[in-house]
């Protein structure tokens, strides 16, 4: 079957295109926006890929299925064209549902921040163990260094988002994946552009919780009351938490980050790795409640963790010149800016992080977050955003960071001011969902050219 993928290098479809391809499927596809590692995933598979969202494309690439992504919208010239001829067309969610994941044991995860890494932990843990899954995840994990991958396993982890499918199905996407293990990780107010508070959320979570089998398992953040409420709505499924005080829970922490995995009280064994936080720990512990439901014994997913070598774009070190290191991570919510950067704090100790960021995400442009961003970004030495094209004002919003806070509306200025005021044991910390401009890579050459100081 020939599918062209309409917005095929966004994370989700992306992967899809990949696992389509694996499939048997001729693939080819569109999208306005092409940046690294989703771009260089697909030219790596010979898919070819088309900018933009006009109408001649239909022509140039004939296809029996139209697989439409959630950032199509009605008025794009290449979606007009396909309902006025009436051709086939397909949500990415329920393509997925139909054509791969029908018959497997699903595995979901869930939730506002922490899906893309849980996500990867779990596959990994799973495909450590010997039960090689397939997957679909919103990132690379480093450990399998493509985002998705079909096998002829039983078992798939996807990473399970609550933002819509499509703007014919305003659903939640997880709602089509029909999960018999379902991790809810957390519940934060997120997507204002398409809910109008966290109730709304909370509803469509329900909704996933609704189809999750008697003889599956939810596992749960217990100390997150938003869960709490929505589990509290009706559930018809095992429940098994994690978190301080609940089953399964982080004992002792070293100081180099390692620690130990307690289940109703009793030690598991010590996860030794490289990653940073507590948000981590909590993400590693839903893992392994989610890799037991599938059978992999709880010491053999620790000793996997060990193994983990984290996703592409989360704390990512992009590069070191002149002393200076440069991060990338895909933070674009207050709650993660901030746990970020208390991760990074704890690692590097009395040496000055200096935060980049954007406010890029849909939720971020409408100002809906613009009250917490001081606070959030307050673990930082210095604070530098770029705000283009912004319906609020971002001076006020960081106003409380007095001097540690510069906003700039261009990229390049923004660059040549860091390369002045960075000096060596300066860590970059550069906060984006997007390609930011390839802002990474021109501060680097920057460095590199002039040095730092």
């Amino acid at each position: 079957m020939r599918l062209h993928i309409l917005g095929i290098c966004g994370t989700f479809m992306g992967g899809l295109a990949k696992i389509a391809r694996e499939a048997g499927h001729e693939v080819t596809g569109c999208d306005a926006q092409v940046y690294p590692p989703m771009s260089d995933q697909l030219r790596s598979l010979g898919i070819a890929l088309h900018e933009g969202y006009d109408a001649g494309q239909l022509e140039r690439y004939p296809a029996d299925l139209y697989v439409v992504g959630n950032a199509m919208t009605r008025g794009k010239p290449v979606v007009e064209e396909i309902l006025n001829r009436g051709l086939a067309y397909v949500s990415g969610p329920q393509w997925l549902a139909e054509h791969v994941l029908a018959g497997k044991w699903v595995l979901a995860v869930a939730g506002t921040h922490g899906k893309t890494t849980t996500s990867a932990m779990l596959a990994w843990i799973l495909a450590d163990a010997g039960l090689n899954p397939g997957f679909l995840i919103g990132g690379v994990p480093r450990n399998f260094h493509v985002s998705a991958l079909l096998t002829d396993s039983p078992f798939f982890v996807i990473e399970a988002d609550e933002y819509d499918t499509a703007f014919f199905d305003k659903r939640s996407k997880f709602v089509w994946y029909r999960p018999r293990t379902a991790v809810l990780n957390n519940l934060e107010f997120d997507h204002a552009d398409i809910f109008p508070d966290l109730a709304a959320i909370e509803t469509q979570f329900h909704h996933l919780v609704r189809i999750v089998p008697a003889n599956g398992l939810v596992v749960a953040n217990g100390g997150e009351a938003a869960i709490g409420r929505v589990l509290e709505r009706g559930c018809w499924t095992s429940v098994e938490r994690f978190g301080t005080g609940h089953p399964w829970s982080a004992g002792t922490v070293n100081p180099d980050d390692s620690f130990e995995v307690c289940l109703h009280g009793a030690p598991q064994g010590v996860v030794k790795w490289e990653a940073t936080g507590e948000h981590n720990r909590m993400n590693a512990l839903a893992a392994l409640a989610a890799a037991r439901h599938a059978g992999v014994p709880v010491a053999v997913g620790i000793d996997a963790l060990s193994r983990f070598l984290g996703v592409k774009r989360r704390m990512e070190v992009r590069g070191t010149v002149n002393g200076v290191t440069v991060y990338d991570d895909f933070a674009h919510h207050p709650t993660a800016f901030e746990t970020t950067i208390a991760g990074l704090r704890k690692r590097v100790g009395r040496e000055r992080i200096v935060a980049v960021f954007e406010p890029r995400s849909n939720t971020m442009k409408l100002g809906t977050m613009q009250s917490r961003l001081a606070a959030s970004l307050g673990g930082a030495d210095l604070v530098y955003c770029y705000a283009s094209h912004l319906g609020w004002d971002p001076e006020k919003a960081l106003a409380p960071l007095s001097s540690r806070a510069a906003i700039y509306s261009e990229l390049d200025p923004m660059v040549e001011a860091l390369g002045l005021v960075l000096r060596p044991g300066d860590h970059v910390l550069v906060m984006s969902n997007g390609g930011f401009g390839g802002v990474h890579a021109k501060l680097l050459d920057r460095l590199s050219t002039n040095g730092s100081s």
